[in-house]
C-alpha cells in the first residue's frame, strides 16, 4: 500500500476531493525531501578526495622520501611522487658519454607546467632531449635561446605539450615542461658528452646531483649619478645576478622532510687499459670485472638521494698510468683529434727555493656550515703547516664583511704561524657570500715589482654564489704576478667557478669532498704550489690545418697532462709539443696515423672552443660580439646547448582543452648534503632577537615562508621513510567527495519524482 492509499484510507470519504489531493501532495513532498537528504548524508568511497589521498595531498611532515611537492596556488602542495633518477655512464677510453633519465608523475588534477633545475659538468656538453609524456614523445631541436623560448611560449598558449632546454650556467640547465595532464607520467632524458679528466696516474669524473642555494646579492635599485664637470653625462648602478630568478630553485628543508630524488647510477668502464684500483670517494658501490679492462660499478645499497656529488676514480694495473693517449673522430669533412701528454718526471738540480707571498682565503659564510667549514678549516691547517721559513704569508676570512688577519704578508715563523691556526680555529660559518671584494683584497700586490717572489693564493669555497662574472673581472683585471688555486669544499661545490678562476687567474682547481680527503689533496696542491713543472708550451702540426683549442696552452702542474683537442682538414703528418721542464728544453712529437678511434671528440672539440671564446670575453681579448657569434656558430653547428641556444621540443597535436587554466609548478631541490638549512636560509620562525643574535644580511639567502620549501634528512643510501615533524602545515580541503554525494542524491530525488507522479496518477484514476 502507498503512502497516499493509505492516507485515502484515513480519510475515507469524509474529506473533500481537493483536501485529499492537497494533503498527498504535501506529504509526498515531505518524503521526496526526507529521500533526497538521506541520499546527500550516504558515506560512500571517495574516488579523488583530500582526506584519503596520503600519496596526494599531504603535510609536509608526512612526506616519504622519493617524494617532490608542487605548489598549487600558494596555499598548498600536492605530492609529485618521483618514481627515479636513472644515470647511465659509458666511458670510452678519454670520453664519458651520460645519459640522464627522470621520471615522475602529476598527481593533481590540475594541468600544470613544471620548471626545474639540474647540474650537470662544467666541461660538459648537452646535445640531447627526449621526453615522454603520457603517450606522446618530444624530442629536442637546438634553436637559437631567443627563438627557442618563442617557440615554447606559443606552443604553451596553444595547450600543445612542450620542453625546453636552457643553460643558465655552464653547469646549471632548467627545463621548462608545459600542459602536463591531471595523473600523467613523464619520462625525461637528458645527454650529454664529457672528457675524463686525469692527475697524475688517476683518472676521474665527476657526477653532480644537486644545485647548491646560491648567494645573490640583493639588487640596487637603479640610480643615476653625474659627475661635476662631466657634461651631463652619468653612470647608473646594475643588478649584479640579473638572472637569479632562475638560478633560485625553491630548496628542500631536512627539518621537515625526507629526501626527494632518489638516484640510481650505473657506470661501464672501458678504460682502454688494464684496469688496478677503481674507487667510488662518496658512495658506496659494488664493481664487476667482465675483463681486465672493464668494469661496471653501480650503487650498493641502491638509490641514494640527489644531495652530493658523485665522484670515480681508477688506475691503471702498472704502477705507471699510460702517458700518451691520441684519439681521431671523422665527422662531416673534418677529422678531430684529443691528445694526453703526461710530461716526464725530472729530477732538478738541487737549489734554493724562490721565497713565497702565499695569501690564503677562507670562505665562513652561511653555506659554509655544518661540515664544509670543518674540511677548510682543517684544509687550511695542513697548508700553514706546510709553509717555508723564507715564506711570507697572510689569511682572509669573509662572510658579507671581510677580516685581514695581518696589516700586511708576515713570516711565515712559529708565532705568527701560531696566530694565524688561532685565528682560524675560531672561525663560524654564518652570514652572506660576499666574494669579490675577498678576492680583491687577495690579489692587492704591495710589492707587484718583486720579481724574486712567488705570489700565490689560495681560495679555499663552495663557489655558492650567483654573481660569477664578477669575480672573473675582478682576477682578470687584478690578477698581475700572483696566481690564483682554488680549492672547492663540501657535497657539492660550484665547479664552474673553481675551474674558471682558475684557469682565469693561471693556477689549478681542488676539491676536497670530506675531512678524510684533506691531507690527500692538500699535499697535492702544494706539490703543484712549489713551481709549474712544464712552461713555455707550445704545438705545432707538421701536414695540416689545424684549428687547436686551447690556442695558449698555459703552463702545467706537478701531475697535470696535456690535453690538446683539434679540427684538421685531414689526418696526416704529426703534432709537436715543446716546452721546457724547470731548464730543460722538452719535445714529443706524435704521429697522427697512431690515433684510437674515439667517441664524442667534435663535440668535445665544440664545447672546449666554446669556452675559450668565453675566456677571451673575459680577458677582452675579443669583443663580445664576436664572442658571441662564435659561440652561435659553434653551438648551431655542433647541436649543444649554451647561454645563446636552447633545446625545445614541440608536440603538434594540442591537449589541453580550452579555458583549462594551466597551474606553473617549481620543483624543490635537496639541500646538499653537510648543509644547514638554518645557516644558509635563515630561521623559519624566530623569537625576538636577543642583542647577541647575528642578524641576517641584505642579500642573503633566506627561505621564502611563503612558498613550500622541504628540507633533506640525514643522506642514507636507503631513503628510509621519516617520522613526522612536530611543526604541520594544515593544507585547505579543495578535494572532497561531495560531488558524488550530490550525484546519488539528485539520483534518488528523480527516482522520488516518477514514483510522485505515478502515484498522483493512481490516485486520480481511483
Amino acid at each position: 500500500m502507498t503512502i497516499c492509499q493509505g492516507v485515502e484510507n484515513v480519510g475515507g470519504s469524509r474529506l473533500p476531493r481537493f483536501a485529499r489531493l492537497l494533503l498527498f501532495v504535501l506529504v509526498q513532498g515531505v518524503a521526496v525531501l526526507l529521500v533526497g537528504f538521506a541520499a546527500l548524508f550516504l558515506s560512500f568511497e571517495p574516488v579523488w578526495s583530500a582526506e584519503g589521498l596520503a600519496a596526494t595531498f599531504a603535510r609536509q611532515s608526512e612526506v616519504r622520501s622519493g617524494s617532490l611537492l608542487l605548489k598549487i596556488d600558494g596555499d598548498g602542495t600536492a605530492d609529485a611522487t618521483r618514481l627515479g633518477i636513472d644515470v647511465d655512464l659509458t666511458i670510452s677510453g678519454p670520453t664519458v658519454r651520460a645519459r640522464v633519465t627522470q621520471i615522475f608523475r602529476n598527481p593533481t588534477q590540475n594541468w600544470v607546467e613544471a620548471t626545474y633545475v639540474y647540474p650537470l659538468p662544467e666541461g660538459g656538453g648537452v646535445d640531447t632531449l627526449k621526453m615522454v609524456i603520457g603517450d606522446r614523445v618530444v624530442i629536442g631541436k637546438i634553436k637559437e635561446r631567443q627563438q627557442a623560448r618563442i617557440i615554447y611560449e606559443q606552443a604553451r598558449q596553444n595547450g600543445q605539450k612542450a620542453a625546453l632546454t636552457e643553460q643558465q650556467r655552464p653547469n646549471m640547465f632548467t627545463n621548462a615542461v608545459a600542459n602536463i595532464g591531471p595523473g600523467e607520467t613523464v619520462l625525461v632524458q637528458i645527454e650529454y658528452q664529457e672528457p675524463v679528466r686525469q692527475s697524475g696516474d688517476e683518472f676521474s669524473l665527476r657526477v653532480p646531483m644537486v644545485v647548491g642555494p646560491r648567494y645573490n646579492q640583493a639588487p640596487v635599485v637603479q640610480s643615476v649619478y653625474f659627475r661635476p664637470g662631466g657634461g651631463g653625462w652619468g653612470a647608473t648602478s646594475t643588478d649584479p645576478v640579473p638572472d637569479r630568478d632562475r638560478i633560485s630553485p625553491p630548496v628542500l628543508d631536512p627539518a621537515q622532510n625526507g629526501p626527494v630524488n632518489p638516484t640510481q647510477i650505473t657506470v661501464r668502464l672501458q678504460a682502454g687499459f688494464p684496469l688496478g684500483e677503481v674507487r667510488s670517494h662518496h658512495h658506496q658501490v659494488k664493481v664487476e670485472s667482465p675483463d681486465s679492462d672493464t668494469r661496471v660499478i653501480k650503487l650498493a645499497d641502491g638509490p641514494v638521494p640527489a644531495n652530493g656529488d658523485f665522484e670515480l676514480s681508477w688506475k691503471a694495473a702498472a704502477e705507471k698510468a699510460p702517458s700518451v693517449g691520441l684519439f681521431r673522430e671523422h665527422v662531416g669533412e673534418a677529422d678531430y683529434l684529443l691528445a694526453f701528454v703526461t710530461p716526464p718526471s725530472i729530477e732538478q738540480a738541487e737549489q734554493q727555493p724562490m721565497p713565497r707571498e702565499v695569501i690564503f682565503v677562507i670562505d665562513n659564510s652561511g653555506s659554509m656550515g655544518g661540515t664544509s667549514i670543518v674540511q677548510a678549516k682543517a684544509s687550511l691547517g695542513y697548508a700553514l703547516g706546510r709553509l717555508q721559513p723564507n715564506d711570507r704569508f697572510n689569511v682572509i676570512r669573509f662572510d658579507h664583511t671581510m677580516d685581514v688577519l695581518f696589516p700586511s704578508s708576515a713570516p711565515a715563523d712559529a708565532e705568527h704561524i701560531a696566530s694565524a691556526k688561532s685565528f682560524v680555529d675560531a672561525l663560524r660559518a654564518a652570514g652572506g657570500t660576499e666574494m669579490v671584494p675577498a678576492m680583491r683584497a687577495a690579489l692587492t700586490d704591495t710589492a707587484a715589482g718583486d720579481a724574486n717572489t712567488v705570489r700565490q693564493v689560495v681560495f679555499l669555497t663552495d663557489g655558492a654564489i650567483g654573481n660569477e662574472q664578477q669575480l672573473f673581472d675582478t682576477i682578470t683585471t687584478m690578477r698581475g704576478r700572483s696566481r690564483v688555486f682554488m680549492v672547492g669544499i663540501g657535497s657539492a661545490p660550484n665547479t664552474f667557478l673553481m675551474t674558471r678562476a682558475a684557469e682565469l687567474g693561471r693556477g689549478s682547481f681542488t676539491h676536497i669532498g670530506s675531512v678524510e680527503q684533506v691531507e690527500e689533496r692538500m699535499r697535492g696542491l702544494f706539490g703543484k704550489l712549489e713551481k709549474p713543472v712544464v712552461t713555455g708550451l707550445s704545438a705545432k702540426f707538421s701536414d695540416v690545418q689545424a684549428d687547436m683549442t686551447p690556442a695558449a696552452i698555459p703552463d702545467l702542474y706537478r701531475g697535470e697532462p696535456l690535453v690538446l683537442a683539434a679540427r684538421l682538414d685531414r689526418l696526416a703528418g704529426s703534432v709537436e709539443i715543446k716546452g721546457r721542464i724547470g731548464d730543460r728544453p722538452w719535445v714529443v712529437t706524435l704521429p697522427l696515423a697512431g690515433a684510437a678511434e674515439g667517441k664524442g671528440l667534435s663535440k668535445l672539440w665544440a664545447r672546449r672552443m666554446i669556452t675559450d671564446a668565453e675566456v677571451a670575453r673575459t680577458l677582452r681579448k675579443i669583443t663580445p660580439a664576436d664572442a658571441d657569434n662564435a659561440i652561435l656558430r659553434l653551438a648551431l653547428d655542433h647541436q649543444l646547448v649554451t647561454r645563446l641556444t636552447g633545446l625545445v621540443a614541440v608536440d603538434k597535436t594540442p591537449s589541453r582543452p580550452d579555458g583549462e587554466p594551466l597551474k606553473l609548478t617549481e620543483l624543490p631541490l635537496n639541500l646538499p648534503a653537510g648543509w644547514e638549512f638554518a645557516k644558509v636560509f635563515g630561521e623559519r620562525q624566530r623569537p625576538l632577537p636577543s642583542p647577541a643574535t647575528p642578524q641576517l644580511q641584505p642579500g642573503e639567502r633566506r627561505a621564502d615562508t611563503d612558498q613550500t620549501r622541504i628540507q633533506v634528512a640525514e643522506a642514507k643510501p636507503t631513503l628510509p621513510a621519516l617520522a613526522p615533524a612536530p611543526s604541520t602545515v594544515m593544507l585547505p580541503q579543495t578535494a572532497t567527495d561531495s560531488e558524488l554525494k550530490m550525484i546519488a542524491g539528485s539520483i534518488l530525488l528523480t527516482l522520488s519524482l516518477i514514483l510522485f507522479v505515478f502515484n498522483r496518477r493512481r490516485s486520480f484514476a481511483h
